[in-house]
């Protein structure tokens, strides 16, 4: 009698274990030596649209052109030979299966991230005949993550990132002075610092209000973009005032510059509601020099150059001599 109960204990774990690859929200499949499909459960069925009965019994790459077949056998020759497991992650590969993902509306990927384990199965002769793959959707951690990162990039950009004009705000341009100046000391380079300053700007404030100084200020960030390289550093540095590092510049060649953005501004009609407004700005240029002690003192020089084009007319640049 101790016999049929076993064998219907054996039959009842069989139908356990079956229901169990059913139901797990993770692919099963079982691979032999020839790469011939032997399991394929119900999350493998649901995402492919492939039934076991017309997988089983066939080669994998017949059905997932997408799988390196040379590269597959090479990654999973181990898992036959030494009987060692692999794995294969999605910041490696996305996915061995191109499957669709399941949440298409709320998820911002079309395809599911997987990450995948290969391990040995052994046969009782001990020798490795089959192996396992086991896929994880990972779509909804990689999409968290990315999202994730996203926002630190946008923190970290806005921390950098004046808000009125889109240049680089002081502390963030400072610190990129302080580099560029450590930089060209080191390797005996040049460069120059320009600042400029909108000239009569507290007139514009007092009897246009604000908002209008705002669009002023854009308007002259506007103009410094367009006006320098994508190596030179520009900021905002105070209310109205500006400075650009360029790097790999004399004196002379940031009077160009200079002049350039002078020129820009003092043709430039700026609209602002019903109002047509025009300004100047005043500049000075300070080239880096050795006698110089730090970053601070060529900032300096080129304030003091500022400082002397305000007092001799605006409208002007100086170069500290």
């Amino acid at each position: 009698m101790a016999k049929p109960n076993a064998e219907q204990a054996e039959l009842e774990a069989m139908h356990w274990q079956l229901n169990l690859l059913g139901s797990i929200e993770v692919g099963i499949v079982v691979l032999d030596r020839e790469y011939r499909v032997k399991t394929w459960n119900e999350f493998m069925h649901n995402h492919s649209g492939i039934l076991p009965s017309k997988i089983r019994g066939q080669r994998l790459f017949e059905f997932f052109e997408e799988i390196n077949e040379q590269w597959f056998i090479r990654k999973t020759r181990p898992v036959f030979e030494l009987n060692s497991p692999a794995f294969l992650i999605w910041e490696q590969q996305p996915y061995l299966f191109k499957f669709a993902s399941h949440r298409p509306v709320t998820s911002a990927s079309e395809l599911m991230y997987q990450n995948i384990t290969l391990f040995p199965l052994m046969a009782p002769s001990g020798k490795v005949e089959h192996l396992c793959i086991m896929v994880y959707d990972v779509t909804d951690e990689v999409i968290s993550k990315q999202q994730l990162n996203q926002a630190n990039d946008k923190l970290q950009q806005m921390s950098r990132i004046d808000g009125l004009t889109g240049l680089y705000n002081r502390r963030f341009w400072e610190e990129s002075c302080m580099l560029e100046f450590k930089r060209c000391m080191r390797n005996q380079g040049q460069a120059s610092l320009l600042m400029l300053d909108i000239d009569h700007f507290k007139p514009v404030n007092d009897n246009y209000g604000h908002p209008a100084g705002d669009q002023v200020i854009m308007n002259l960030a506007e103009i410094i973009k367009t006006s320098v390289r994508e190596t030179d550093i520009p900021g905002r540095y105070g209310g109205e005032e500006f400075a650009i590092v360029l790097p790999d510049t004399d004196a002379k060649s940031a009077l160009r510059v200079a002049e350039r953005i002078r020129l820009a501004t003092e043709k430039t009609l700026i609209r602002y509601e019903q109002l047509e407004l025009q300004v100047t700005i005043s500049l000075g240029i300070a080239q880096l020099d050795e006698r110089q002690d730090d970053y601070m003192a060529w900032i300096s020089e080129a304030d003091q150059a500022l400082y002397q084009a305000k007092e001799t007319g605006r409208n002007k640049v100086v170069i500290k001599s």
